[in-house]
């Protein structure tokens, strides 16, 4: 069955959120064999505390979180959200179902409302400002493209080493698979600067805006990568998108969680993140 999808709801105001924080952290082992992931320490508050923040800065108030890893420690240690002024409700996942098997069951419990609503990784940090995602321009140009329905908005940003061939290309409003065997972008051939836009490719930066119609077919019960989801809407030219070209970095490993906290320590009580909307009582 058919939903009527509003072709502007990215213009619409987002009323809520949900922070994927149900993974392991392997990588960050050993510091995540005791503490989940989204509880270490980022210039001196935990790495998910920025994100309730920011939202709540965006004036989103209304927040899922997945949880499976430790769990239990992750709910003591953040709460009901009251403390930040926002409401939090938790989705726990018995065994983990990745992204879009995450998000599906908490559209199915209700936990997420079925409207749009904004994504965010739990394990990124970054400057944007989150009230601004999908009013640029890129966002305006994609929703006119074959006149259909936009059910996806991504937030890209340019590859860092750890993934140098990228996720994605982007061109003429569109968000595009790239071809496979996709080669780093240091070692591919470029024969004109035309074909190097065209082919470029750019990295999910996990933060988006989703439309709920993305995960009618998604189980809620077992494990479902979102990124199958956006590649199936890829190939009906429903995914838009937008650059970022400030700071943004995947804290996955020891060596990025020690830049951030770097590059905290040295710009923080300076810039007073003015550049991203953050005031200086969130700090």
């Amino acid at each position: 069955m058919q939903t009527h999808i509003d072709k502007h709801w990215q213009r619409q105001p987002i009323r809520q959120a949900m922070i994927l924080a149900a993974g392991k952290g392997t990588r960050m082992r050993p510091l995540t064999l005791t503490t989940p992931k989204p509880l270490i320490k980022v210039g001196g508050r935990a790495l998910i505390e920025w994100h309730i923040l920011a939202l709540r800065q965006a004036g989103i108030t209304d927040i899922v979180i997945n949880a499976a890893w430790l769990a239990d420690k992750l709910q003591a240690g953040i709460g009901d959200g009251s403390r930040y002024g926002v409401n939090i409700r938790w989705s726990v996942e018995e065994k983990p179902l990745e992204t879009a098997g995450g998000i599906a069951k908490a559209l199915y419990e209700n936990q997420l409302k079925p409207e749009p609503f904004l994504l965010i990784n739990g394990d990124v940090w970054t400057r944007h400002p989150l009230d601004g995602l999908g009013k640029n321009a890129g966002l305006n140009h994609s929703q006119a493209v074959d006149d259909v329905a936009v059910l996806a908005h991504l937030l890209l940003v340019d590859n860092p080493k750890h993934n140098g061939a990228g996720d994605f290309i982007y061109h003429d409003g569109k968000v595009l698979m790239k071809p496979e065997h996709q080669k780093p972008e240091h070692q591919a051939d470029h024969n004109s600067s035309e074909q190097a836009r065209e082919q470029k490719t750019w990295t999910f930066a996990g933060i988006s805006l989703l439309h709920p119609a993305l995960f009618v077919d998604v189980p809620y019960d077992r494990p479902y990568p979102l990124a199958k989801v956006l590649k199936q809407a890829m190939m009906t030219r429903q995914v838009s998108a937008e650059i970022y070209d400030g700071i943004w970095v995947d804290v996955g490993t020891p060596e990025r969680l020690a830049w951030v906290n770097d590059h905290l320590n040295n710009h923080l009580k300076q810039s007073g993140f003015k550049q991203s909307g953050f005031k200086q009582s969130n700090l």
